[in-house]
């Protein structure tokens, strides 16, 4: 799978967020996302889950302007925000549960992801705890486990470390880059360290 962007501006009244961005995403490993805070990463990566349009320029899914035809990014993406939103009187297994009825993804299906995601995020060991007694990490595995949910193919993740402390950054960093093995996953960031070991390409 194949993501180009080619010649991206967004503009904000006189404000360029982007300026003819040019960059290609391929499948098969994690892909950093650099840059300091106020850089327009954000934006991008708004443009690239087609939450916002671009001034100008194109945005190609495997050849299909995903600009003028949002649905065609939308049936292969899982997008995490900076912050996620959790019912905090759920445990992680509820929370997927309740996540997968929204997505409309069938009861067996989800029945076989939820445990499957679970593991790949270590959130077994959780149990009945409530979300609401998670640490930032592990709020934020929760968050990216409901991300996958449905398989997409595209993975978006806007800043999940921020906040984390070392070794939560550690343990997130390593789960998006095995799940990144046979799809798109974009990660942005303003900590080079957070990428530099796991990330296939980086991207400044």
């Amino acid at each position: 799978m194949e993501l180009t962007v080619k010649h991206v501006t967004m503009q904000f009244g006189k404000m360029k967020a982007l300026d003819q961005i040019n960059c290609t995403f391929c499948s098969g490993g994690l892909i950093g996302l650099v840059g300091p805070n106020g850089a327009g990463k954000s934006t991008l990566l708004k443009i690239l889950a087609t939450l916002i349009k671009p001034t100008s320029g194109t945005v190609m899914l495997n050849g299909s302007d995903i600009v003028r035809n949002p649905k065609t990014m939308k049936s292969q993406l899982g997008y995490l925000p900076q912050n996620v939103a959790v019912y905090p009187n759920l445990s992680a297994a509820e929370f997927l549960s309740y996540m997968a009825s929204m997505k409309k993804i069938p009861k067996v299906d989800a029945k076989r992801q939820i445990p499957e995601l679970m593991g790949i995020l270590h959130l077994f060991d959780t149990g009945n705890k409530r979300l609401s007694e998670f640490s930032g990490g592990m709020r934020q595995r929760v968050g990216i486990a409901c991300t996958l949910l449905g398989h997409p193919k595209v993975l978006i993740v806007d800043e999940p470390t921020t906040g984390l402390d070392p070794q939560e950054r550690i343990t997130l960093r390593n789960c998006l880059s095995q799940v990144a093995k046979d799809r798109i996953v974009i990660l942005s960031t303003h900590i080079i360290s957070d990428i530099e070991a796991v990330a296939s390409k980086a991207l400044y």
